[in-house]
């Protein structure tokens, strides 16, 4: 009778013991990269070096088909973290904030502070340091003279202390180790604090923003040299399309820059009529993919620290962009407009217990995170929310449960489905189309035939544009 009592009372215990572990609150471990288009070997770009980002894959369900919601940082951000689309009215430049934009708005940081969370913003999280400060117990960035631009070598200090940008050229090549630009930075103050959320026991949500690949392209000399530049190829798509609309023409970031223009005031550059030479072109892309690769050497030492303390079984990890990048596509060197390469980013979701390898052709739109992660750790988002929780595409990834998404910027509205890409443009209080692109993505997935004025397509686009204007346009 005792015997049958003890081992009633172990199963018991044991019972109550798997309950918890069960309710237990998930960690959410969030990364964040800065312009990172999904230029990676497991979307199908093997000229670029990114193991640890591959390894990751491996027990993580990858979505092919994710969109940012405004390809420009300060505002997508602002739309990730409050799960709210952009609009004519708010989150519009890359210079926004919630604070200012939406100043009761409840951000996923803030959601698990209020429920017992610690949450930490490090690096790059919003584009402004210290918006919606109360929503994080912790906020921390590298420090330095030049915080935008990192630049290691005294000389390239001296000159952008003289003359600004178009004094240096966007990028940097030296031989030093991670620590010295700011992302090896970032990489060991997440290391250090998850020590130190592995000694509280508390449940914690750490943010980690990454500021490669974004301009200027420097990167220790070591990753350059992953890369042989007589091997990079010029996208196909190099040119603007000839009845492109004028509005999807027009970058200006790469513009500041020494070897891309002698216009200081740093006008406008319209794609159709700009050139760049061709071996400078590989070198923009050299410094690119070294700083996908740098960045991913830093997401690896993030990920390796979460498996020796033992917390990857209890820690969900999200790793995306807030936006894509051209790199001569269109020729075109910036984000900021309404093509695929700009808007579409990488994604990938590992949740212990739950995800397995898996790649899901469901679209996904970045606001759809908020309502993801607050489903995971058992929350409710709140009503304010418009995103769609991705729950059910981590349990079952061949579920196709969203096929459009929608991106906006300035006076553009996007919408992007398997088919087509569709983009108008129209005046400052949502009145007429003044200008407007669609692409057949099976027939020109390069997005180098305007399709818009044909005449057999003017009920696609009709339908299109009714679909924008219900979702977007306000």
């Amino acid at each position: 009778m005792k015997n049958n009592m003890f081992c009633w009372l172990l199963l018991m215990l044991f019972g109550f013991t798997t309950q918890a572990q069960e309710n237990k609150p998930k960690n959410v471990l969030f990364i964040i990269v800065d312009d990172l288009r999904p230029i990676l070997p497991t979307y199908g770009a093997n000229q670029v070096v990114a193991p640890n980002i591959t390894a990751f894959a491996e027990n993580a369900v990858q979505f092919n088909n994710a969109f940012d919601n405004i390809p420009t940082c300060g505002a997508s951000r602002a739309s990730i973290l409050t799960g709210i689309r952009p609009t004519r009215k708010y989150f519009k430049k890359y210079t926004t904030s919630i604070s200012n934009d939406m100043p009761d708005a409840i951000t996923f940081p803030g959601l698990l502070k209020d429920n017992g969370y610690t949450t930490i913003s490090n690096g790059k999280i919003s584009h402004n340091r210290d918006d919606m400060a109360h929503t994080w117990s912790e906020i921390w960035r590298p420090k330095g003279k030049y915080n935008n631009q990192d630049y290691v070598d005294p000389k390239t200090s001296e000159t952008l202390e003289k003359e600004g940008l178009p004094g240096v050229y966007p990028f940097e090549r030296l031989d030093v180790a991670d620590v010295a630009y700011k992302d090896g930075k970032i990489a060991n103050k997440a290391v250090k604090d998850l020590k130190k959320l592995k000694k509280s026991g508390k449940p914690f949500l750490l943010a980690v923003g990454f500021l490669k690949p974004h301009l200027p392209f420097n990167a220790p000399s070591k990753y350059w040299d992953y890369y042989d530049e007589e091997d990079i190829q010029l996208p196909i798509n190099n040119t603007f399309p000839e009845n492109g609309p004028k509005s999807a023409g027009n970058w200006y970031e790469m513009t500041k820059y020494k070897g891309v223009s002698k216009n200081t005031n740093n006008a406008f550059k319209n794609a159709a009529s700009f050139t760049l030479d061709a071996d400078f072109a590989k070198q923009l892309i050299h410094g690119y993919y070294a700083c996908v690769s740098y960045t991913d050497a830093q997401i690896g030492k993030v990920l390796r620290t979460l498996d020796e303390l033992g917390l990857s079984d209890d820690t969900i990890v999200v790793f995306t962009s807030d936006h894509g990048f051209s790199l001569m596509e269109h020729n075109r060197w910036s984000k900021h407009n309404l093509f695929n390469v700009e808007n579409r980013v990488p994604l990938m979701i590992r949740v212990p217990g739950l995800t397995q390898k898996a790649r899901s052709n469901s679209f996904v739109e970045l606001i759809d995170l908020y309502p993801t992660i607050a489903e995971l750790v058992g929350l409710e988002a709140p009503e304010r929310v418009e995103g769609t929780s991705l729950v059910q595409n981590l349990k079952d990834p061949s579920l196709i449960s969203k096929s459009k998404g929608y991106a906006r910027i300035w006076n553009g509205d996007m919408v992007v489905s398997p088919n087509y890409l569709y983009a108008e443009w129209r005046g400052e209080e949502g009145g007429n189309v003044y200008d407007n692109m669609l692409y057949d993505l099976k027939a020109d997935s390069l997005e180098m035939n305007n399709i818009a004025d044909q005449p057999k397509y003017r009920k696609l686009v009709d339908s299109l544009s009714q679909q924008i204007k219900f979702k977007t346009v306000q």
